[in-house]
Parts: C-alpha cells; structure tokens; sequence
C-alpha cells in the first residue's frame, strides 16, 4: 500500500542547515555540515575531500557526529590539540597559517574589526568557485 508523505518536503532526510569550507592546502578540503534528520533532530557530517593527483574527480571521506558525542569529541580533539601544541611541537608558530583562512573569508586581521570578523566567521561565506560545493561533499 503506498502513501503520500505531505511533510516530505518540510523534513527531507539530510537537509543541510549550515556549512563550513575550510581549504587545507591545494588539493584538500574540509567541510563542516549540520544537517537534520527526518525526527527534526540534528547531526555534523565533517567531510574530508581531496582532489586525484590525476585530476579526474575528488576522493571523499565522511565522518557523521551526532549530538551525544559533541562535547566529547568537541574534548577529545582540544586535548589532542593542545597535546600536540604544548608537548610535541612547542616552539612552532601555529599562528602563521591563520592568514589563508582570513584571506579566504575575506575577515580583517585589524583589531579594531574583530566584532565584524566574529559575526563573518559565523556566517557561511560564498565565494564564485563556491557553485558546485555540493558536488564536492557528494
């Protein structure tokens, strides 16, 4: 027996609410996805998307993190962090990549803008490549 779901258009399974680019170099691309599921509920997909050395598409890896884990994931990863940070690597200046993210998303290092680049950062950013992202995330 089929039916008519009216709400399938309201609650489409996977609907993206909010996402985040961040390029890592020439060929790797993060994104950072919350998405919703059909219960109204929500989860993170993070994709990793790195283009072939053959120039024929993308290689994808997806992680899915759902709202129970956010605090210990959000914990795990800050202490892998600062671990890495403070115990293997602490005479390294970590600060001197932020400027590709701050150019990309078009955010001023000038402090007196610093409320104006909190609001930017929040806000998903549209650039003229960013037209196929989808096709990127699959």
């Amino acid at each position: 027996m089929a039916y008519e779901n009216k709400n399938f258009n309201e609650n489409r399974n996977n609907e993206t609410l909010f996402s985040k680019r961040i390029k890592a170099g020439k060929r790797r691309t993060y994104f950072f996805d919350v998405r919703s599921t059909r219960s109204n509920d929500y989860f993170i997909t993070i994709t990793e998307s790195k283009k072939r050395f053959d120039d024929n598409g993308y290689d994808r890896h997806k992680m899915f993190l759902y709202k129970e884990d956010f605090n210990k994931f959000l914990a795990a990863l800050t202490e892998t962090i600062d671990h890495v940070k403070t115990e293997l690597m602490p005479d390294f200046d970590f600060d001197a990549y932020n400027h590709d993210q701050d150019q990309e998303e078009g955010v001023s290092v000038n402090t007196t803008a610093s409320v104006t680049a909190e609001t930017e950062a929040e806000a998903p950013v549209a650039s003229a490549d960013d037209s196929n992202v989808e096709d990127w995330k699959m």
